[in-house]
């Protein structure tokens, strides 16, 4: 599983779904399906209509990959950053119920408040 407290992370900006879709195929269940995707130079994230699914690729070919599940009905709660006049990177911390804190940050160009509505609306129907 990737180590989310020591974990450095590169600012995440939105990209093509098909990016990952390959990658986390067999992976998704029946009727889940990919909401959107965001990437780093290797590493990236996918938010399905049921989890958050972190990319972490690895090896100097990039073939072996670490992918974690982490499914909305275990978010205790979470918190968004926008952008701002300076700080141009805006952040998602997302609380589990069993493994803590898990912090992303993206671009400045990325709709944060899109990604927390995403979420409100898995965890508060």
């Amino acid at each position: 599983m990737i180590d989310f407290q020591n974990k450095l992370i590169f600012k995440l900006k939105q990209t093509d779904n098909s990016k990952y879709a390959s990658i986390i195929a067999p992976l998704l269940i029946e009727g889940e399906s990919i909401i959107s995707t965001y990437s780093s130079m290797r590493d990236g994230v996918v938010f399905t209509n049921k989890r958050i699914m972190p990319i972490n690729i690895q090896g100097i070919t990039g073939t072996k990959k670490d992918i974690s599940s982490l499914p909305y009905n275990k978010i205790q709660a979470f918190s968004v950053e926008t952008a701002g006049t300076f700080d141009l990177d805006s952040e998602l911390e997302v609380y589990f119920s069993s493994i803590g804190k898990v912090k992303f940050e993206f671009s400045g160009n990325c709709n944060i408040t899109e990604i927390g509505s995403i979420i409100s609306n898995f965890l508060l129907k």
